[in-house]
């Protein structure tokens, strides 16, 4: 699952002509301008699709006659 600020510092690294990001604990080196791009479309999709889809909240409810 994908972090609004992951996509940030894509869109940082794409800005400054890096090709190397960091997360946390983990560095990636994209080969080309293009395939950073492609990291934050993917990236901006998955954002977006969780968004939009609704939280589906489930409430179970039990009854009884009392004592």
């Amino acid at each position: 699952m994908y972090t609004q600020e992951q996509l940030d510092v894509l869109k940082r690294a794409l800005a400054t002509g890096e090709r190397r990001v960091s997360f946390g604990d983990k560095t990636v080196e994209y080969r080309s301008v293009a395939e950073l791009q492609a990291a934050i479309r993917t990236v901006e999709a998955e954002i977006s699709r969780r968004e939009l889809t609704p939280r589906v909240r489930r409430i179970y409810m039990t009854t009884g006659k009392g004592a």
